[in-house]
């Protein structure tokens, strides 16, 4: 047996770091698409402060990337304002909705057949082959379509009280009939997956196996260096899943200074020792540096949670705080809004002096980026690190 590789906890910071595009020169001739095909999935979200973190994760990697340009990336084919022929990319379910290279989609159909074998989702159609046919025939007749071009989403109700319409589309999508490779004001444009899907793709033969060996190997490609729950986590899958192919993934076993259980790495990681610049940006609680909560923590000692969802008076960093990367390392965050042509930092969090200057040049790159021409800071609670950036930001 070979003795795994043993990486200190620098390396596999610094490893993870280069693996998600935030250490070394960034791929500005790849682009977002570059982004979107290296880190496998760009989760999407419906919270737009700055932006919507889909549109983040580019910016965090790339720089100030011209939204539209995101857009235009993510939902054509072809050259920027010409008429999609194919997409680059999709809409399906992986770390939880997120935007998918179109290239990846036979290997979730491990999730459509699974999908399929449950027979529903969480609502159920009194007669779902009469819905699921009416949906399919207008595709088929009037091309790509919202769900309220099919016919209306809700019921009238709460959001969850979805028309028999949406309950149809949204299953022909969960299980493959459908497929959506646009949104349109932000709402999925739905096509027919044989229709939209290049045809050497537009099959579900591969095995579940060979699709959970594929996501296992992107995902550990997409972070360097994981553990077992890292790597089922990114594209949710289960622990016993990653279990039966790891070892068939081309990821090879690592030891890791203080993680206490085992790993796995890239080859490629680890053919070079990871060097460059490290990027300064405020990121998306929804990035895939920082979406698993247990591996932030591991890697950056850093702990962060999305407060969006917690009631006002229990917040402790802000409705959507971002954590601020500088130096390889999370040493702050922002809890961003706008006002006018004016970037609020509504509550900030450092920690310490040395973390003044990139969070200040993370925030007026952040307020340029979005059209804004000066920068408030509403609260810091450590009043010489208020004064010091408040210098800073002016």
């Amino acid at each position: 047996m070979t003795t795994p590789v043993s990486l200190s906890a620098d390396d596999a910071r610094r490893i993870a770091l280069r693996a998600q595009g935030f250490l070394g020169a960034p791929d500005r001739r790849g682009g977002v698409r570059g982004v979107l095909r290296h880190l496998g999935a760009v989760q999407l979200d419906t919270i737009s402060v700055l932006a919507r973190s889909h549109e983040l994760i580019p910016y965090a990697r790339l720089g100030a990337v011209g939204r539209p340009a995101v857009e235009e990336a993510y939902w054509t084919d072809g050259d920027i304002g010409a008429p999609p022929a194919r997409p680059h990319a999709f809409e399906y379910w992986s770390h939880a909705a997120c935007i998918l290279p179109v290239e990846e989609w036979p290997h979730f159909a491990f999730r459509r057949r699974a999908r399929r074998a449950r027979g529903h989702r969480w609502h159920v159609l009194e007669d779902a082959a009469r819905s699921c046919a009416a949906v399919l025939d207008r595709l088929k007749a009037d091309g790509p379509l919202t769900s309220t071009e099919l016919g209306g989403a809700k019921n009238g109700g709460p959001w969850w009280d979805w028309s028999e319409t949406k309950i149809a589309v949204e299953w022909l999508l969960d299980t493959g009939e459908v497929v959506c490779t646009q949104r349109r004001s932000w709402k999925r444009v739905y096509d027919l997956a044989e229709r939209a899907v290049p045809d050497a793709l537009l099959h579900d033969d591969i095995d579940d196996a060979e699709c959970m060996r594929r996501l296992v190997a992107q995902a550990g490609a997409a972070m360097g260096v994981a553990t077992r729950a890292d790597l089922a986590d990114y594209h949710r899958l289960k622990g016993d899943q990653v279990a039966a192919v790891v070892a068939d993934s081309g990821l090879v076993p690592v030891e890791v200074e203080g993680w206490g259980k085992p790993a796995w790495a890239d080859p490629a990681a680890l053919a070079t020792a990871p060097r460059g610049r490290h990027r300064t940006t405020l990121l998306s609680p929804f990035d895939s540096l920082i979406w698993d909560r247990p591996r932030t923590q591991r890697i950056f000692g850093f702990t962060h949670r999305l407060e969006a969802y917690v009631p006002k008076p229990k917040r402790i960093h802000g409705y959507f705080a971002m954590p601020l990367l500088a130096g390889g390392h999370l040493v702050g965050r922002a809890d961003p809004a706008r006002e006018g042509t004016t970037l609020i930092a509504r509550q900030v969090s450092l920690d310490g002096p040395k973390a003044v200057e990139p969070m200040a040049a993370a925030l007026r790159e952040a307020a340029e980026w979005v059209g804004c021409d000066s920068v408030r800071l509403e609260r810091l609670d450590d009043p010489k690190l208020a004064a010091a950036l408040a210098a800073a930001l002016t």
